[in-house]
């Protein structure tokens, strides 16, 4: 690894860059037990829902909790290979899930609460699991499919019963707290660790498999990226379920050093609860998705003691240059950038010794080879619109999986002319700044133009009266497609051809006139994935439909 005094600008951080991952590497063992030894040392801040309950534990009471539960496994019959189904909200809990398996080598396939028992089914039936880890409100949903998983066997609650079940608690009150690693199977950096499955926006979900190595390349993550250190306290705000809690809730920080916030936070967003806990907790670094920052933009932030921020990070989507702005007259932070994948780690980033140039996502990452290429893997030249690629290189690029589990079909869609290609197109500048355009199949082609919805729903968003916004092609028999923009109303706001309009010219005048939204139609909601993604993919067919009955 690069030490810290070897990166000050970019091109010095790239080449002192090093990461080397022993054969044997476990996370559980070789960072969580490592600094367990440091007894005082703080691992995660855990907050109740009311945000008054505030424990401090150490990385020496989660070893032992996750030595205790991972001892229950061993009990039950669980071991290195089991596939096993994990759905725990933000709660002590969940670490303890985690690291516990990951200690036996048991394969972790984390979901979030918001999963449907036909969408648990799809998961453990797909993946073969045998075991499921849930919380208390995830018993029915288990039931209520239990008969049609035939390889589930072992079912573990935490903060509940039922019958058939295993108190996580009771267990755990009756186990060791004493794991030696000579005495349980022993992992590989290429084994397998955990799986994620993709959110589905296009497809049933596939299985993305991520071995023990994946956890250490998340140093890029922490380092580059997030610039946590052993002083820090870090927030990254993301659902247990999704590969963004790996990334911001779990590997990157502990590599690092920083301690976390855990807050089992209401399901329905409490900007102010947020804002409070920031200065309370005394929160250094802090990531949310821009979606966050846009609702933080509209309270009075000067009520809120922030001072403790030194830096803000988002992902997920282009970020609102007069969000930037806002959050920064008051945190005196800048709002750093990144891009990175279920399938990756961080790859793309903005880092702290480097200009922001607002709505870039920055450039690649040390390790990594991103190229900006055509579908036949040649080089796009710069400002051209062109798929974003990792360069497949030997050493294998940290933190890029090898492919999905068990589809080669969709495998050799994603692994062609030596790159792995995301699915997602950007252009690059002439300084190397990355600029993303969309998902490859949501670029609009409109007489002879390509369009970023992502760019016309960012100037969407400007309008006072635009909630929130999804832009897709409509067919057109003149221009091959147009824009239409879907468009949910903030509050005050009624719908109609006059509202239409006028978005349409405070459109023309944010950006260029020809990606102004031909078509705008008022919804009382968007559909949306489970992880809340919109789903465009519902709002493309609606809108060819509409174009093919005339």
């Amino acid at each position: 690894m690069a030490e810290d005094a070897a990166y000050k600008d970019y091109e010095s951080a790239r080449a002192a860059f090093r990461l080397e991952t022993p054969a044997d590497y476990n996370f559980a063992f070789d960072v969580i037990e490592r600094r367990a030894r440091d007894a005082d040392k703080t691992a995660f801040i855990a907050v109740d829902r009311a945000g008054e309950k505030i424990v401090h534990h150490a990385f020496s009471d989660l070893d032992a909790s996750a030595n205790r539960l991972a001892n229950v496994l061993l009990g039950l019959g669980a071991g290195k290979g089991d596939f096993a189904f994990v759905m725990i909200p933000r709660l002590p809990a969940w670490y303890q899930v985690m690291i516990a398996c990951m200690k036996l080598g048991v394969v972790t396939m984390p979901g979030t609460n918001m999963l449907m028992p036909k969408d648990i089914e799809y998961r453990i039936n797909k993946a073969g699991a045998r075991i499921a880890i849930v919380a208390a409100d995830g018993v029915a949903k288990i039931e209520d499919i239990r008969a049609r998983c035939p390889t589930l066997e072992i079912l573990i609650v935490t903060g509940g019963e039922g019958e058939g079940w295993v108190s996580m608690e009771a267990a755990c009150e009756a186990a060791s707290d004493r794991l030696s690693r000579a005495d349980v199977a022993p992992t590989g950096a290429d084994d397998l660790m955990l799986v994620y499955f993709t959110s589905g926006t296009t497809s049933m979900p596939k299985m993305v498999p991520r071995d023990y190595s994946y956890a250490l390349g998340h140093t890029l993550t922490g380092r580059y990226w997030l610039d946590v250190g052993e002083d820090d306290v870090h927030w990254t705000l993301a659902d247990t379920g999704w590969a963004k809690a790996a990334w911001g809730c779990l590997f990157s920080p502990w590599l690092m050093g920083a301690a976390m916030v855990l807050y089992d936070a209401d399901p329905r967003f409490d900007a102010e609860a947020h804002l409070g806990l920031i200065g309370k907790l005394g929160v250094t670094t802090f990531c949310a998705p821009p979606t966050v920052y846009r609702v933080f933009a509209q309270q009075d932030l000067g009520a809120y003691d922030l001072s403790s921020i030194r830096r803000s990070l988002g992902a997920g989507e282009p970020l609102n240059p007069e969000v930037m702005r806002i959050w920064k007259d008051v945190t005196g932070t800048e709002i750093y950038d990144g891009y990175g994948q279920t399938e990756t780690v961080a790859i793309v980033a903005n880092y702290a010794f480097m200009p922001i140039r607002p709505g870039s996502m920055g450039k690649p990452l040390p390790g990594i080879d991103i190229g900006i290429v055509d579908d036949d893997g040649a080089i796009v030249g710069d400002g051209e619109v062109g798929h974003i690629a990792v360069r497949v290189t030997d050493p294998w690029p940290p933190g890029l999986f090898r492919g999905y589990h068990q589809d080669d079909e969709a495998t050799a869609k994603s692994f062609r002319h030596g790159w792995y290609y995301t699915g997602d197109t950007a252009t690059r500048d002439a300084d190397g700044y990355i600029w993303f355009v969309g998902r490859a199949d949501d670029i609009i082609s409109s007489a002879s133009y390509r369009i970023s919805p992502f760019e016309v729903e960012s100037a969407l968003l400007e309008h006072p009266a635009v909630a929130e916004s999804a832009v897709v092609a409509k067919p057109d028999e003149l221009r091959g497609e147009i824009v239409k923009a879907y468009v949910t109303l903030a509050q005050g706001f009624e719908a109609g051809d006059e509202l239409a309009r006028d978005i349409q010219d405070f459109v023309k005048k944010q950006t260029a006139p020809y990606k102004y939204p031909r078509e705008i139609e008022f919804l009382d909601a968007l559909p949306k994935t489970i992880s809340g993604k919109i789903r465009r993919v519902e709002l493309r067919e609606a809108a060819r439909q509409e174009a093919e009955a005339g």
